[in-house]
Order: C-alpha cells, then structure tokens, then sequence
C-alpha cells in the first residue's frame, strides 16, 4: 500500500494493489476510487486534500494490539517475518 501527495495539484492517491484498474468510480465531487476486473479496490483518489484530510499527521496504526509498540515487538520475536521499523513521517517527509 502506498500513499502519495501531488502538492502541486493538492491531490493524495492511496494505492491498495498494483491490479489494473478497470473502472473509475467517483464517490463524491473529490473522491473517486479505482476498481480492477473483479470489483477489487486498487486505489482512491482525494482532490483538494489538504481540505477534506488531515494528511500531514498520516500515520499507520495496526490495530488489535494494546499498544502500538507491541505490533513491533511481535514482528521482531517472529523468525521470518519482515521487520517494520517505528518510523512516522508526516506528508512532508519529515520524520515525527
């Protein structure tokens, strides 16, 4: 999953897949999703994101667990898992 930001356009894509997309839907005046073959969400679209998103303050939160630390400390004690490092960027790049 990807998440992007055309400042230029005040535009965010999120990219659930990498299918090809089909079929563009629009959802509103400024949310349009992309569907493959099957029905599948492969991505959203959010114009003038900056008004209808608090996406500087993007992060990700994999819920069911107590504490965000402890999704990290599960991956780390799981062989062969892959690793996520504690890393939260704002849309910026910066690191927070």
């Amino acid at each position: 999953m990807t998440v992007k930001y055309f400042h230029d356009t005040d535009t965010a894509l999120i990219e659930f897949s990498t299918h090809d997309v089909v079929e563009t839907k629009e959802i509103s005046e400024n949310i349009y999703i992309d569907v493959d073959a099957s029905g599948n969400l492969v991505s959203m679209t959010i114009e003038h994101a900056e008004q209808h998103t608090d996406l500087p303050n993007l992060s990700y939160v994999p819920l069911g667990y107590t504490t965000p630390n402890q999704f990290l400390e599960e991956q780390a004690e799981t062989p062969g898992k892959d690793k996520i490092s504690e890393k939260t960027y704002n849309t910026r790049g910066t690191k927070i």
